[in-house]
């Protein structure tokens, strides 16, 4: 065993010594590294820098600016109690404005307990002058889309704000969405979103710090050059008169990835047109707390990333619709990082143990392990110095970051199962977000039928 290992430093240390001297040699060990990870750190980190300057130089200024109406729209299903949690912290908002808050009850037949919740929460409003509680109950379940639209149907504020039922908030949290509203060129906002049950296991510790990097800080950068990549289905805001314009929410599944990218088709036509973000706008969620149901959420979240990219939206990706800078963008990240890059490091892992010794594949495993752990590291400083409200409360995960490399490969390599579920069974059609006689009701994206349905347009 010494001699494996001293194979294994000595092959290590060869590899340090060449991207050294010859940097070219790095191109050639990890292109992927190049081509995806490193530009898009350098965008993230160089927008959150962006940000941050632009709120040090704005900090002790004075806001101004109207106080429009805000409905939020509460989707509910199954969550029981968890409801009450929800609409207690957006009754409790600091925001000075009125605010509606629409809690629809998809399936409230079979649903009774959080039906009665929610009714049970009407006694609370009692003497607020400027909150009301509207309870929409939908007696047949619907699915997501269907419980969004009904509320975006009935809802009378100027501002939308979609949350989901296990969902809460903190209390400036409407103040800071309707801030980013200020710009006329801004149809729609992006919340963050932070991990609720953060100590409950080793894999909520991971998504922690995921959602920190990748969700908080991520977001928070790209939004400066106007790339964010989704509007989170369980935390966003639109003006209502837009959204009706689009049409809403539509079927199928990912509706929350489906919205941002039908809102980008309006960025070639509209160059003002931004997407924002809002860091210091916070929600808080439960993740999945085991192996299991955090396997079926990823299983959906990267299956329906292909489904969206090259099956609904194929023929939009174009500069003609998206404008060259987000077409660029959604062609190496959104599709090459997300789609093209899992199935490439899957493939790459399995020659690698095929083609060599067991010490060069331990080299090149330890190898990629330091270097994404020095990244997580830096991004997750800048994240806890320049964007998080709460940075001494996050720096106590710091150490579980020794493990987070390791967290992110195996969801990359999950993620490639998921992108062959969707490619040989579409797997979209098999979401619980919403019953199984909605989905079928929708056109079916597959690869025979859009090359079918192109060719009979």
């Amino acid at each position: 065993m010494s001699e494996w290992w001293f194979t294994v430093r000595y092959i290590l240390t060869d590899f340090a010594g060449n991207i050294a001297n010859t940097p070219l040699v790095m191109a050639m060990l990890l292109p992927m590294l190049l081509a995806f990870e490193i530009p898009l750190m350098i965008l993230t980190l160089s927008g959150v820098l962006k940000w941050f300057s632009r709120q040090y130089k704005a900090e002790g200024i004075q806001r101004t600016g109207q106080l429009p109406k805000v409905s939020c729209i509460i989707t509910c299903y199954s969550e029981g109690e968890a409801i009450r949690v929800t609409v207690d912290t957006l009754r409790e908002q600091l925001y000075p404005g009125q605010l509606e808050i629409i809690a629809v009850i998809d399936g409230a037949q079979q649903n009774a307990h959080t039906y009665q919740v929610a009714r049970a929460c009407k006694y609370d409003f009692i003497g607020f002058k400027s909150r009301q509680l509207v309870l929409l109950p939908k007696w047949q379940r619907g699915g997501r889309v269907s419980t969004l639209n009904s509320g975006l149907a009935v809802a009378t504020g100027e501002i939308i704000i979609n949350v989901d039922g296990d969902t809460s908030f903190d209390n400036n949290m409407v103040d800071e969405i309707v801030h980013c509203f200020d710009d006329p060129d801004v149809p729609a906002v992006g919340g963050a979103l932070r991990v609720r049950n953060t100590y409950d296991s080793l894999v909520t510790r991971m998504q922690s710090i995921e959602y920190m990097i990748s969700m908080h800080g991520g977001k928070t950068g790209l939004s400066e050059w106007n790339l964010i990549n989704n509007i989170s289905g369980a935390f966003g805001a639109f003006r209502k008169d837009f959204l009706r314009n689009i049409g809403g929410w539509d079927t199928h599944t990912a509706e929350d990835l489906d919205l941002t990218v039908r809102i980008k088709h309006y960025l070639q036509r509209h160059p003002g047109m931004k997407i924002a973000f809002a860091p210091k706008a916070i929600g808080h969620t439960d993740a999945p707390n085991t192996v299991r149901t955090l396997g079926q959420q990823r299983l959906r979240w990267d299956g329906d990333l292909l489904f969206l990219y090259l099956r609904k939206h194929i023929y939009s990706l174009t500069p003609r619709i998206l404008g060259w800078k987000t077409f660029i963008y959604t062609l190496v990240f959104g599709i090459g990082q997300n789609i093209v890059l899992p199935l490439l490091v899957t493939i790459y892992m399995w020659w690698l143990v095929f083609a060599y010794p067991s010490q060069f594949v331990a080299a090149i495993l330890i190898g990629l392990y330091l270097i994404y752990w020095l990244f997580s590291v830096i991004n997750f400083l800048v994240f806890v110095v320049a964007v998080s409200e709460r940075p001494l409360k996050d720096l106590k995960i710091a150490p579980w970051l020794v493990l987070f490399p390791i967290y992110t490969f195996v969801v990359r390599m999950w993620a490639a199962v998921a992108l062959l579920n969707e490619i040989f069974r579409s797997s979209h059609e098999e979401s619980g977000m919403a019953p199984w006689w909605v989905l079928k009701r929708g056109h079916r994206f597959r690869w025979w039928q859009s090359g079918k349905d192109k060719r009979s347009q």
